[in-house]
């Protein structure tokens, strides 16, 4: 059979009690700290924040590609334009301009 008596003093018995009330109140503070309001919305957040950061480099990656993607079509690996593909762009963006400000003249007109 198991001995269950204890053979500790009184003296050693109030020590670890004492030790155990302040493991115990650390243990508490530690959950005040955790449930408090500041803390909660604290780590809301944090969290929100890296999230965010997370969304944003992969748009800047995402948005780095696709320029880089454009740019090749426009230059060359030299850096020179490709004026093959440069200025038909171009013919359609001055196209387009001059439309809109044809509409606009017509309308104030």
């Amino acid at each position: 059979m198991a001995d269950t008596s204890d053979t500790r003093t009184p003296a050693q018995i109030e020590a670890d009690i004492r030790r155990r009330r302040e493991v115990l109140a650390e243990t508490l503070d530690e959950i005040g700290v955790r449930v408090h309001p500041k803390t909660i919305i604290g780590d809301a957040k944090a969290k929100v924040a890296s999230n965010i950061d997370h969304t944003l480099g992969r748009a800047y990656v995402e948005v780095n590609r696709v320029v880089s993607d454009v740019k090749s079509r426009f230059v060359d690996e030299g850096g020179a334009p490709r004026l093959e593909r440069v200025v038909p762009v171009a013919l359609v963006v001055v196209g387009v301009v001059g439309l809109l400000a044809l509409g606009t003249r017509r309308r104030k007109g």
